[in-house]
């Protein structure tokens, strides 16, 4: 197995040395004689791996001190409703900025709490899928505030510059793309990203939140959505995903201890270029997204005709290169080549292409 690669969309590849940290210690955590599943939340040993988990990623990742990080459930989705409910209810409205399927289903679930305005802002030009605006500072302070994600898993659009909002609120689901690369934590009001991707297992959610959008929840508010409750409590005012917090912590630790984001910025640099000069040169594959607006962590490509494409996945698969179909709203093939994939995988992947090309052309 150790020849497999796994280019699933999320649940993702996990640093191979952390998944064999947490077998070392499944049985005998802190030397307790007992898995990390098995103690107390609330215990001392769990605390401090919550309050050191704070402290890395809080290091990692440059987040100021004005700023709470809440670890949470429910996932991405979870925070599409938590978000207005915490948020739109000063000016009862919200701008969302359309670039695909994931900012558009945060836009709807929005509506059940708020008013929505949503606005496409991408556009198709010879073949290719852009994004046409950047700048809404002539619009964005009448909303409570301005919803957005950086990086559309599906059709592998990313918006590599921070959208002007002037004084705004920017919130930004960064579930496929959080801590791919340094980014100035201060320009967003929050940051959310279910940790599947790049920051550990399925069941977590993470939530960057600058202290002064806490407090302001409307009074119907679930208590498990209230950014201040959770805050007060330490993410945990009911029992937390412990085993997904703890893997969690063990990713902080492996970055930290390899280098940090400018070396994780790095080889995700490396690893897309790769990818995509080969995309470029060849004419039997085909990316439909514009060089500006390539996304760095889910690289979509197609041969244009779909029993082909069938066949490079079931052929691939054979080969040890998992979960390269495309999602079904965008078809094809979708390598996503997150954090913990290695740059042996994307030459692996290459290696293949290139086989299966000079076999099917």
């Amino acid at each position: 197995m150790s020849n497999v690669f796994n280019f699933s969309a999320g649940p993702a590849m996990m640093p191979p040395a952390v998944l064999k940290k947490a077998q070392e210690e499944l049985l005998n955590w802190q030397g307790q004689g007992t898995s990390v599943m098995e103690v107390s939340h609330r215990g001392k040993y769990f605390m401090e791996l919550i309050t050191q988990a704070d402290k890395d990623f809080r290091e990692l990742y440059n987040i100021p001190e004005n700023y709470k990080i809440l670890f949470l459930q429910g996932g991405a989705r979870g925070q599409f409703a938590a978000i207005p409910m915490n948020l739109a209810n000063n000016k009862g409205k919200a701008l969302y900025l359309n670039t695909g399927h994931w900012s558009a289903t945060a836009a709807k679930e929005a509506r059940n709490f708020t008013e929505v305005d949503e606005l496409n802002i991408t556009e198709q030009i010879d073949g290719l899928t852009r994004v046409n605006r950047l700048d809404f500072s002539d619009i964005a302070e009448q909303y409570d505030y301005v919803h957005y994600c950086p990086n559309e898993t599906i059709t592998g659009v990313e918006i590599n510059e921070i959208p002007n909002v002037g004084n705004a609120v920017l919130v930004a689901d960064m579930s496929s793309n959080i801590m791919a690369r340094k980014l100035d934590i201060s320009k967003f009001g929050i940051i959310y990203a279910g940790a599947q991707k790049n920051l550990g297992p399925a069941g977590i959610v993470i939530v960057i939140v600058r202290e002064d959008l806490i407090g302001h929840a409307r009074k119907a508010t679930p208590s498990i959505w209230n950014y201040e409750v959770q805050a007060n409590a330490d993410s945990m005012i009911n029992t937390p995903p412990t085993f997904a917090w703890y893997l969690c912590s063990l990713v902080f630790k492996d970055l930290l201890a390899n280098g940090g984001i400018d070396t994780v910025e790095k080889r995700n640099a490396q690893k897309a270029a790769l990818l995509y000069d080969y995309l470029d040169q060849t004419a039997f594959y085909h990316n439909t997204i514009a060089k500006e607006n390539r996304s760095v962590m889910n690289v979509t490509f197609t041969t244009g005709d779909d029993q082909l494409n069938a066949k490079f996945v079931a052929q691939a698969t054979e080969a040890g290169l998992q979960a390269l179909k495309g999602h079904k709203v965008f078809g094809g093939m979708r390598a996503s080549i997150y954090n913990a994939m290695p740059v042996e995988g994307v030459e692996a992947l290459i290696a293949f292409m290139k086989k299966f090309e000079a076999e099917n052309a």
